[in-house]
């Protein structure tokens, strides 16, 4: 998270942080909503949903084209909402940071842009933990170019093999793309050690950072990466808005992603020359409202104290662990020694999927599926697992709920 966010002075005050997010108090299935799915995508604070509103009634307008009063208003709040995302991950210049649809479309645009210059054989390094989202553009472009992927193995605890790393380098590696949090684990990756070791043979480092921007202090100059990429709705933003970081150096050598208007500096039918960073990968119209979102949704993180905040998300997490491995016939898949706020788990002789529902019924929003991260679950030999994910605003007595009802589930289904 942002430098600037203050210290831990006193206790975290949940239930005032809860009424910043109108969503959570509603009645489910008859149940107080206990909302345990935020890596999926978290819920929205008040001045957000207000920001857009006003956006909409106020100040509609096409950016960056227009001369009129609403035009430069949006256009205003567009870039300033740029300037907060450069400010929060402390990156050197706005010039770095790409507004994309999300942390999917910041990896693609990578794979493809960057990609256009690695050739067959040269070598990209992923890890068994990443979400689809860093292996299937890596795929695609292997499938065009004939590029190799290695993949850094996983541990039964769940953390990444880092004394296999180095082994993976050659010659011909030219990029290695990591998750920075595991969305099916929690695990929190050694990121420092990581690139150090990437930096040791000469190659740039993409971070996934979708999970971790929610639950760390993000520096992209101290972890020294070369591509950052996360989602404005895993951040208390809208959906459909994302961030691409890009060092300069990087971003001003690699080719568009996409051609269309904004992006351009001049076009006829013999050439065409591109607009100069970021907007050179910015194509078309934004998503305006999710970018001037997004940046209120900073402000309002900026305003907590965020050590008190992430103290609460860490006694959380330690609070779920032991209720769940109390639960018979229970078992946490991932117990990695550094997480975020995320427990994810089996039970026996019942399929995630049916626990979701019971769950749903006792209005519990858990997650169940592979999470997309099927490699994930071929390594630990299960098809899917439940996963519970829990943010600043959730509470000890939704923890306990959750405990309390998969005990629930296993009596009907056991």
């Amino acid at each position: 998270m942002s430098a600037i966010l203050s210290t831990a002075t006193a206790p975290w005050d949940v239930e005032r942080v809860r009424r910043d997010f109108p969503i959570l108090d509603q009645q489910v299935h008859g149940y107080p909503l206990a909302y345990l799915d935020n890596a999926a995508t978290t819920q929205k604070p008040r001045v957000v949903l207000d920001t857009l509103e006003h956006y909409y009634r106020h100040d509609n307008a096409n950016v960056h084209r227009g001369v009129h009063l609403l035009a430069e208003r949006a256009t205003g709040d567009f870039e300033a909402a740029r300037e907060s995302v450069r400010r929060f991950i402390n990156a050197r210049s706005t010039r770095e940071i790409v507004f994309v649809r999300g942390t999917t479309e910041a990896i693609n645009l990578v794979a493809s842009s960057f990609g256009q210059g690695l050739r067959e054989g040269d070598e990209v390094i992923l890890t068994a933990m990443e979400h689809h989202a860093n292996i299937v553009p890596w795929q695609l472009l292997r499938e065009r170019t004939g590029i190799v992927l290695r993949v850094l193995p996983i541990t039964p605890a769940g953390e990444l093999d880092l004394d296999a790393l180095p082994g993976l380098f050659s010659t011909r590696t030219r990029l290695l793309a990591v998750t920075h949090a595991s969305n099916a684990l929690g695990t929190i990756n050694p990121i420092t050690d990581i690139v150090s070791v990437a930096r040791e043979h000469e190659v740039p480092v993409l971070l996934d950072g979708a999970q971790a921007v929610p639950h760390l202090r993000v520096d992209v100059q101290a972890l020294d990466c070369d591509f950052y990429a996360f989602s404005g709705h895993k951040l208390f933003g809208p959906t459909g808005i994302g961030v691409l970081y890009g060092r300069e150096s990087m971003l001003e050598a690699m080719p568009p992603y996409q051609g269309g208007g904004e992006m351009i500096r001049t076009v006829s039918f013999e050439k065409t020359t591109f607009a100069g960073l970021p907007h050179r990968f910015e194509a078309g119209t934004p998503d305006i409202a999710g970018a001037i979102g997004l940046g209120r949704a900073i402000e309002y993180l900026e305003g907590l104290d965020w050590e008190a905040a992430m103290a609460h998300e860490a006694r959380l997490l330690d609070h779920a662990t032991q209720s769940l491995e109390e639960v018979p016939g229970l078992r946490i898949i991932g117990q990695a020694r550094d997480k975020v706020a995320l427990v994810s788990f089996v039970m026996d002789d019942v399929h995630p999927h049916d626990m979701g529902t019971i769950l749903d019924h006792r209005g519990l929003a858990v997650r169940a599926g592979h999470h997309c991260a099927m490699p994930v679950m071929t390594y630990f030999r299960v098809p899917a697992t439940s996963r519970a994910s829990m943010a600043f605003y959730n509470t000890f007595e939704e923890i306990d709920r959750l405990a309390d009802a998969l005990r629930y589930a296993r009596e009907l289904l056991a």
